[in-house]
C-alpha cells in the first residue's frame, strides 16, 4: 500500500474558503479518479515562521503503478485548479510513502 501525501501551508486570507473547496470538491474528485480507496485530511501541529495553517491529506492507494497512473492521468487538471483559486497563498509539496507494516 502506498500513501500519496500533499503537506500544503495556506494563508489565513483564504483559509475558509480553501477548507471548503478541500473538503468538499477537491477531495471528492481526487477520490472519484478512482485511484485512491480513502483520505485522511489532518492538521500538522506546529507554527510556521511564514504563518498560515499546515495541513496533511494522505490519499492511499495499492501500488506505485497506480500514484503514477494518476499523476499522468489526473494531476495536472486537479493541481491547476488549485494553483488558479488560491495562487501563491497556497504551499504544497508532496511525498510518497510505502507503509510497512500496521499495528
Amino acid at each position: 500500500m502506498i500513501i500519496y501525501n500533499v503537506t500544503t501551508n495556506i494563508h489565513e486570507s483564504v483559509h475558509e474558503k480553501w477548507m471548503i473547496w478541500m473538503q468538499h470538491k477537491h477531495i471528492p474528485e481526487m477520490l472519484a479518479t478512482g485511484k485512491f480507496s480513502s483520505a485522511r485530511m489532518v492538521r500538522v501541529l506546529i507554527e510556521e515562521e511564514m504563518g498560515g495553517t499546515t495541513y496533511s491529506v494522505q490519499y492511499t492507494t495499492d501500488s506505485k503503478e497506480t500514484l503514477q497512473k494518476y499523476y499522468e492521468e489526473e494531476a495536472p487538471k486537479l493541481r491547476e485548479e488549485g494553483m488558479k483559486l488560491f495562487g501563491d497563498k497556497m504551499l504544497s509539496f508532496r511525498t510518497e510513502l510505502e507503509v510497512i507494516s500496521e499495528h
